[in-house]
């Protein structure tokens, strides 16, 4: 029966192939008959009892393509939670200009028992690249599950200096923090943030260049910043 459907399978006859799959209970194949025979509800239930992370896969990509989005996030989120898998949806999701399913399947994946890192962050990275006005947030609720390397890159990349300067201050990482907030000022700095960051700074060469900073663009709020300073020049 195996053999006779794939042949069945390889001649595009996928009702027959179905019958011969079901006697020999191949549920993965089952799934692929579905698929091609347009039903996709049933290709859910059949990559349920199957529960690969191949046919989840294929049957995600199938409904996506047929516009089934609600039948596409119930595949995909059995695929999220393997991080290897993560990235190669995201990019199939993108190509076919749905992002914004994609951002609705992080954003009900990060309440997974088997959440990881890479949903956060992956999650963050379309904010960036779509949605930035929801990135600060998600970085205020999620900062010790984000990979925070790749995030900044995402940052600079998309000129969201802000967010970087947020995420540079938290990762202890204060001389860049303020490198930005001066290189940025215009979207990036901000006064109280600044006067605690400066004081951290391990390149003494950012004490001078924050009070040059000051004098040409925040003249009036220098004594504060050199009595910040007091004690480190």
């Amino acid at each position: 029966c195996q053999k006779v459907g794939d042949r069945c399978f390889s001649a595009r006859l996928y009702e027959a192939a179905k019958k011969f799959y079901t006697i020999v209970k191949n549920n993965s194949k089952i799934a692929s008959c579905l698929i091609h025979l347009k039903e996709f509800s049933a290709a859910i239930d059949a990559a349920k009892k199957a529960n690969t992370t191949k046919t989840w896969r294929e049957v995600c990509m199938a409904c996506v393509a047929a516009q089934e989005y609600k039948l596409a996030n119930t595949a995909a989120m059995n695929i999220i939670i393997h991080p290897d898998e993560l990235e190669g949806l995201i990019k199939h999701y993108e190509s076919l200009g749905v992002t914004n399913e994609m951002i609705a399947v992080l954003e009900a994946g990060v309440s997974l028992e088997r959440a990881h890192i890479g949903i956060f962050t992956e999650l963050a990275i379309l904010y960036a690249k779509h949605r930035p006005e929801k990135l600060m947030e998600h970085c205020k609720n999620y900062m010790q599950k984000l990979n925070t390397s790749k995030l900044l890159k995402a940052c600079q990349r998309f000129m969201l200096w802000k967010e970087a300067v947020y995420l540079y201050s938290h990762y202890n990482e204060f001389d860049q923090a303020v490198g930005i907030m001066i290189e940025h000022s215009p979207i990036a700095f901000n006064h109280e943030t600044f006067l605690q960051l400066v004081t951290k700074v391990s390149n003494n060469d950012l004490y001078y260049k924050s009070i040059n900073f000051y004098l040409e663009e925040q003249p009036l709020q220098i004594n504060e910043l050199l009595k910040a300073l007091a004690n480190k020049i």
